[in-house]
């Protein structure tokens, strides 16, 4: 397809402009095509942000449109308990829980079918089994159901508030008292809509209990409690305190620490979750063990007691 930017389409993005002319497709997949390399712009790439001036010619070549049910992968599981009706698994940082976005391939759904078959269709195609979810970047234990019937009884404890979910998570700096309370509320970041924000005192209202665990120069761990599971919780209420989750430049944490490699990922990790069995009741504890490059990490910090 070749499109011509008009005079009226100066100083609109390459995507917001593209969006308007191709309403048929959504904005996130034309970003998708602009990030693969399918727009030109005056016969070369660019980026979805770029600021148009007028009168630029545009190719666009579409691409097949993403799966509509997700697709079983060879990949690779860690799995912590099982039964007849649910699994949970020890989910790596830098894998993405479900398709969407722009990833389609090497999610934890696709392992999971490949391993089971066949999952809970309460969440729809593309989310069999997923009874609740993990950033990218976060790993640790998450339960998946295997039925519908176990899935809408997980569901239902969850939504009641009735699983206890503990993190670890490393902040940069120091905190002043062993254990604190956060409960404000958290909405999307008007200024930067990749991100949440605790700081606006409006949005879905949200409580994250922390302990501290170990002090360091100059980072803390922290056990982190979470009675509600807001979209990156953790990280806005933490970075709203000024004590954003290293490796979390997102939030406010430095892109690299002096001396120290970098961390490829934020040190957020959900270390234990607590919940009943969907049809015994019995009650189901899960941890999962920090990351073994996590732990390397934060032991090459500077001690507490070390000179500043």
């Amino acid at each position: 397809m070749r499109l011509t930017a008009e005079t009226a389409d100066a100083g609109k993005r390459l995507d917001q402009m593209l969006h308007e002319r191709l309403p048929e497709f959504s904005r996130s997949r034309l970003q998708e095509w602009i990030k693969a390399g399918r727009v030109l712009v005056n016969g070369a790439p660019s980026r979805a942000s770029h600021a148009l001036r007028g009168g630029e010619s545009i190719a666009v070549e579409p691409a097949e449109p993403p799966p509509l049910h997700a697709e079983a992968e060879d990949i690779p599981l860690t799995l912590l308990y099982e039964d007849a009706d649910l699994v949970v698994v020890d989910k790596p940082a830098g894998m993405v829980v479900h398709s969407g976005a722009g990833v389609h391939s090497g999610t934890l759904v696709n392992a999971l079918l490949h391993r089971f078959g066949q999952l809970s269709a309460v969440g729809g195609p593309l989310r069999p089994g997923i009874v609740h979810r993990l950033d990218r970047f976060t790993s640790g234990v998450l339960v998946v159901a295997k039925n519908d019937a176990a899935h809408r009884r997980l569901a239902a404890q969850f939504s009641g508030r009735q699983v206890e979910k503990i993190y670890l998570a490393l902040v940069h700096g120091r905190l002043a008292n062993d254990s604190g309370r956060i409960e404000r509320p958290i909405a999307r970041d008007p200024s930067r809509r990749t991100r949440m924000t605790a700081r606006l005192g409006e949005g879905r209202a949200a409580l994250s209990e922390y302990r501290v665990l170990r002090r360091f120069a100059k980072f803390t761990l922290l056990e982190v409690r979470i009675g509600t599971g807001r979209t990156h919780q953790i990280r806005a209420h933490l970075s709203s305190i000024g004590r954003p989750v290293a490796g979390d430049p997102l939030y406010g944490a430095p892109a690299c620490v002096p001396g120290m490699p970098p961390l490829g990922r934020y040190f957020l990790h959900a270390r234990r979750i607590r919940f009943q069995q969907p049809v015994t009741g019995a009650e189901i504890a899960v941890e999962a063990p920090l990351p073994a490059a996590l732990n390397a990490w934060m032991e090459a910090l500077e001690p507490l007691d070390s000179p500043l």
